[in-house]
């Protein structure tokens, strides 16, 4: 006999959302049982499942009539807070879209429920389920300090992808919704601390908030020496040029994630790019009598390359792994407070223009 599966209530059915519903909907593990959104996403998500999963406008409606386990979380950021708290007012598991909150007070508010109700947090940091992306942090970690992190992923979005952008800017900058991401690669590759922050934005569009920007760039120091930066830029006039760089430089090398066909022209606003690595580049510094390398770059190329919809599946099992094996999340949780304050002082710097030390 099939065992029943945690019951999830599934909150925003957009791009992330969806992705997320039918790792819901093929696995085993769970059982949808409602759609929440407040257009007609849900009923579109729907279609294409090839379901008849009871749909609501409301969420506090949805939650009250379903009763769920667990709720999936996959709206505008400006709401995670909310939605959150109150799922763990209901008794149920978070899964919750980055960044955990729009405010650091929020994402501890967040945490701060969580352990009340004794219930798990999971925060959709998909890089950390992607084992070339582990390995890329593995092959970080062995270059010594400090390290120079470069990074960055503009996107050049139209049509729906530039829907999506102007959407998230009303309540958040490319730096701080992006950011996140690579702050917490960055912060899994060095056991320094980061001690101050420094950024610069320009804003080249009218549709976005008169106070917000769609091109950031930020930098961050680390207190045994090391630095990174990372840019981001969402809209149509962001050149398709250098939009993919992910490279890690220390004393005994350097270590890259080389796209190839995740470079190519068009595939900035793509999501499967955004998480495609294809190849990493380690590099040795070792030198002879006449300087020149003793070893030639090793190029790593790792058979489990999974996609964007696996990735999101890989997310959903360990979910369920949280759940059902009361996992310890206690330094998740921290690390998702943590780079999304790192990522809110670098918006501050934008707009006051100042350093902020953390």
């Amino acid at each position: 006999m099939k065992r029943r599966g945690i019951r999830v209530l599934v909150v925003g059915c957009g791009n992330m959302g969806a992705s997320h519903a039918k790792a819901y909907h093929d696995s085993e593990e769970f059982e949808i049982i409602g759609l929440v959104s407040r257009g007609s996403s849900k009923e579109q998500l729907n279609s294409d499942l090839g379901t008849n999963y009871p749909c609501f406008d409301d969420y506090e409606t949805a939650l009250e009539a379903t009763k769920p386990e667990a709720v999936c979380i996959s709206t505008y950021p400006d709401t995670h807070e909310a939605y959150a708290i109150l799922a763990f007012d209901h008794g149920a598991h978070v899964f919750i879209e980055k960044p955990l909150a729009d405010t650091v007070l929020g994402a501890k508010r967040v945490v701060e429920a969580a352990i009340r109700a004794n219930k798990k947090l999971v925060v959709g940091y998909i890089l950390r389920y992607h084992p070339s992306w582990m390995r890329f942090i593995e092959e970080g970690r062995k270059l010594g300090t400090p390290l120079v992190f470069r990074m960055n992923l503009n996107q050049q979005s139209q049509g729906y992808m530039w829907d999506v952008h102007r959407n998230l800017m009303q309540s958040l900058s490319p730096i701080v919704d992006c950011g996140v991401h690579y702050i917490d690669v960055m912060c899994q590759m060095t056991d320094a601390k980061p001690v101050a922050v420094s950024a610069i934005g320009a804003r080249l569009t009218d549709d976005i908030p008169d106070d917000n920007y769609n091109y950031g760039q930020l930098q961050i120091t680390f207190d045994d020496g090391s630095v990174g930066w990372y840019e981001a830029g969402w809209g149509p006039m962001m050149s398709q040029t250098a939009f993919f760089v992910k490279d890690v430089i220390g004393p005994k090398g350097s270590v890259s994630i080389v796209a190839k066909d995740a470079s190519s022209d068009g595939q900035s606003d793509a999501v499967e790019a955004h998480t495609k690595t294809e190849s990493i580049r380690v590099h040795h510094v070792d030198l002879d009598r006449a300087n020149k390398f003793v070893k030639p770059d090793e190029w790593i190329d790792l058979t489990d390359e999974p996609n964007h919809q696996e990735l999101c599946n890989r997310e959903q099992r360990f979910f369920s792994e949280a759940i059902l094996e009361d996992l310890d999340l206690a330094k998740s949780m921290d690390d998702a407070i943590n780079s999304l304050q790192i990522a809110l002082a670098c918006d501050e710097s934008v707009r006051t223009g100042n350093r902020v030390r953390l």
